[in-house]
């Protein structure tokens, strides 16, 4: 039996690429449609993808769009993705874009940095807006006025929004990669070390749901009892 190539996520290939035979109509088609725009073939996120025929068709047409047409040019959205892909610890998705920052404009200190979880030292002024406001955004699931101020003063109302919409496309790949663990290509080297896991959100509110009805029944109790009369 063919052993699935172990990935650096962990354990093994869930999805690996589909045989030609076993592909549906609906199947052929949307790898059809892929292979036939910029990316060439079904690779990374879209092998897996490929499970869900229509999703994929509809992901990679927004997704031509937010990498290849959006409206803060590539240098910029190739910054976003190598930050997203940090945040997901997606090595697949880094492995994938260093080159194309690197090849676009972005620094290899900027790279490294952000590889190692740091904030980059030195960066063009719309590059540490581009950080900024996605840290902010991962970190409180939202953006200051201020930070958003910076963002539509450089990009424009359009451009806040392509951008938003970017690191959207690039988390939901990661996940997909994450899940299914493709791996890296051969040859490609990620360089990029998983971050520690997060904290597991407190069981808190849990624990005060469960043990709401049991206060309940008790409170119930408590009226029912006799009261004392006083004779």
């Amino acid at each position: 039996m063919e052993r699935k190539p172990r990935t650096p996520n962990g354990g093994r290939d869930r999805m690996p690429p589909l045989r030609d035979a076993e592909l549906s109509a609906a199947q052929r088609a949307a790898a059809a449609e892929l292979a036939a725009g910029p990316r060439g073939a079904v690779v990374g996120p879209f092998i897996a993808a490929l499970r869900s025929p229509e999703l994929m068709t509809r992901l990679q047409r927004l997704g031509e769009y937010l990498r290849y047409r959006n409206a803060l040019g590539l240098r910029l959205t190739e910054l976003a993705i190598l930050i997203t892909a940090r945040a997901w610890s997606q090595p697949f998705e880094w492995a994938m874009h260093v080159g194309e920052a690197e090849a676009r404009g972005i620094s290899s200190a900027t790279i490294e940095a952000i590889g190692h979880n740091r904030r980059p030292a030195r960066m063009a002024a719309d590059e540490a807006i581009v950080y900024d406001y996605l840290l902010e955004l991962d970190a409180t699931q939202a953006v200051s006025d201020a930070t958003y101020a910076r963002a539509v003063a450089a990009f424009g109302e359009a451009g806040v929004v392509d951008l938003t919409a970017v690191v959207g496309y690039y988390a939901t790949l990661a996940m997909i990669l994450n899940v299914a663990r493709t791996p890296v290509p051969p040859g490609e080297r990620s360089r990029l070390a998983k971050l520690p896991a997060r904290p597991k959100r407190s069981s808190g509110r849990r624990n005060a749901a469960a043990s709401a009805p049991k206060a309940s029944r008790a409170r119930r109790r408590t009226a029912a009892a006799p009261r004392p009369t006083g004779r």
